[in-house]
């Protein structure tokens, strides 16, 4: 089968494609038939060694897969050959089989194509593990997102409508605003070229946001937390500008706010029932139409360094997935 190997810490370009043995499920595992894989930030991070896991080498990236059940390991009970399904993992998923254990698995429906299930559960349990475990967003608060436009992003967009929220989308163009808009944002601020503390007062009154969902992290960081409402939470999700800010802890003195951290992964191991009842909740909600993966583009696997140059530049609205059918 051909995969894509990490053989050298380093940036995408160092990654190769090459043949290699097809994986053998033990005990509890499954083989999977690869039809589609997510391409998500934290890629960008374990090829470099900068994630929280640090795979041996070679390995290939990507945890986030939607394909079919190939053969499975003895003690598997709860899925069989032939059934469609995703997996979420850390890493091997940028290959055309993977083995992933069975309690890490998802059935998906015929309604949801492989590009958009490959699209679907880390970017989606991340935002709603946030909103609706750490955040406890209510109906008809306000919810300030930013990075809005990227795959985290417009999944915590959909979802904060879903639950009932008024969203504040921010982004770094019009291009991305509008898109922003077109998945459910009420309110729009471009951090570019707007006064991102004004434009949070106007949208307000100058009450402030309930919460603010912060996946980049960076200068803005502080700026939101200043206009947070009282009793406000501010969800800790990552670090995309690549800087970790330092805020001035008597912030949150002053707006008797919360700030939580948010960390999907470690979550899915340790809460694994509440993980899957989550799981169950995402499904329905695609099902009910309530939310979609915004896919910016599919790539062969072959270009996969391509993939992660372009959601490293910013070049990627939503998501991109790597495919093994074209």
């Amino acid at each position: 089968m051909r995969a894509v190997l990490c053989k050298t810490l380093g940036m995408p370009d160092s990654l190769v494609v090459e043949e290699v043995e097809s994986p053998i499920p033990a005990e509890g595992e499954v083989l999977l038939s690869v039809k589609a894989c997510g391409v998500n930030f934290p890629d960008t991070l374990i090829i470099q060694g900068k994630y929280q896991y640090k795979p041996d080498l070679p390995f290939s990236p990507g945890g986030e897969v939607a394909g079919v059940i190939k053969s499975v390991g003895t003690g598997v009970t709860n899925v069989k050959v032939g059934d469609r399904v995703i997996a979420f993992n850390t890493w091997g998923g940028f290959a055309e089989e993977m083995v992933v254990g069975s309690d890490r698995l998802i059935p998906i429906s015929d309604q949801m194509n492989f590009e958009e299930a490959s699209a679907f559960i880390l970017t989606y349990g991340t935002s709603y593990h946030a909103l609706k475990d750490r955040a406890a967003l209510q109906s008809g608060e306000t919810l300030l997102v930013l990075g809005a436009s990227g795959g985290v992003g417009l999944a915590a967009v959909q979802l904060g409508k879903a639950m009932g929220a008024r969203v504040i989308a921010a982004a770094s163009s019009e291009e991305k605003l509008q898109i922003c808009q077109s998945n459910g944002a009420d309110d729009l601020i471009n951090y570019a070229d707007q006064d991102f503390r004004q434009r949070v007062k106007e949208i307000t009154g100058g009450r402030g946001v309930d919460v603010i969902y912060d996946p980049v992290g960076g200068a803005t960081s502080e700026l939101a937390i200043r206009d947070m409402a009282w009793k406000g939470r501010f969800l800790v999700v990552g670090f995309a500008a690549g800087s970790i800010p330092k805020i001035p802890l008597n912030l949150a003195l002053l707006k008797n706010c919360s700030i939580v951290g948010v960390f999907w992964g470690e979550f899915t191991r340790r809460e694994s029932d509440l993980n899957n009842q989550n799981n169950r909740e995402l499904v329905q909600m695609y099902e009910k139409g309530l939310v979609r993966p915004h896919i910016h583009k599919v790539y062969p696997l072959s270009q996969a360094a391509s993939a992660l140059n372009d959601l490293m530049q910013k070049k990627v609205s939503g998501k991109v997935v790597l495919s093994t059918s074209i």
